[in-house]
């Protein structure tokens, strides 16, 4: 996959070193061009010297080809505003936003952007909305029988109770990230967009868990 990333400070360079490293072509756009020394002389992908809401300049990066756009730059505006053009403007899917403040999260989730506030910042938490697939293990009992893991979920459990995932999926959900508050459901919580679901279940039954959660509820239930 390709994928551009907005901002070169520590957390953009950092993200982009990752992607590449799994073996996805990344293009960074920062308005200063000496952040990209950051990248190390080992980074093969594209540096682009631009304002990263511009329509031409995220074309210079690749916007056109990606599958993925990360804004990660210093300032909430300008990630959110370059966040919109690209999925509105370029119909990019998987999109991502870093803010410094908080209490915009709800009103920027709103707006059909997953966000991730800088107090709760992971690599992880961002690539996981870059590239949703699968489970990510967080921890796995000594035996190696049980694990806590993050599921992710097909938009088709959106505005259906945990208690029905939790009754097809046969696991325990044990807590949901919701911009970026960890959340302990109860019997009438409802999946909300942006929700990431985190789960505890048997190692051995993991595939299994991960196809349910990825095909949505059954047909006819309740």
């Amino acid at each position: 996959m390709h994928i551009v990333i907005m901002g070169c400070g520590r957390v953009g360079a950092a993200l982009a070193q990752t992607l590449e490293q799994q073996g996805h072509t990344v293009a960074v756009v920062d308005q200063d061009p000496t952040a990209f020394r950051r990248l190390g002389s080992g980074f093969g992908g594209r540096r682009v010297t631009g304002v990263g809401f511009d329509q031409d300049t995220l074309r210079e990066a690749g916007i056109e080809d990606a599958g993925a756009f990360a804004a990660v730059s210093s300032g909430d505006n300008s990630n959110i505003i370059a966040a919109r053009v690209a999925r509105e403007m370029f119909g990019i899917e998987n999109v991502a936003a870093r803010i410094y403040d908080p209490r915009r999260a709800e009103v920027y989730q709103r707006l059909g952007i997953p966000t991730v506030a800088t107090v709760r910042w992971t690599a992880d938490q961002m690539l996981r909305r870059l590239l949703p697939s699968g489970a990510e293990p967080l921890w796995t009992d000594p035996s190696g029988g049980v694990q806590l893991a993050e599921v992710h979920t097909s938009p088709a459990w959106i505005g259906h109770k945990i208690s029905r995932l939790q009754d097809e999926t046969g696991v325990r959900v044990a807590f949901l990230t919701r911009l970026g508050e960890a959340v302990i459901p109860t019997s009438q919580t409802v999946l909300q967009e942006g929700d990431l679901v985190h789960v505890m279940m048997r190692t051995v039954e993991i595939a299994k868990v991960e196809e349910a959660f990825a095909e949505g509820p059954e047909e006819g239930g309740h």
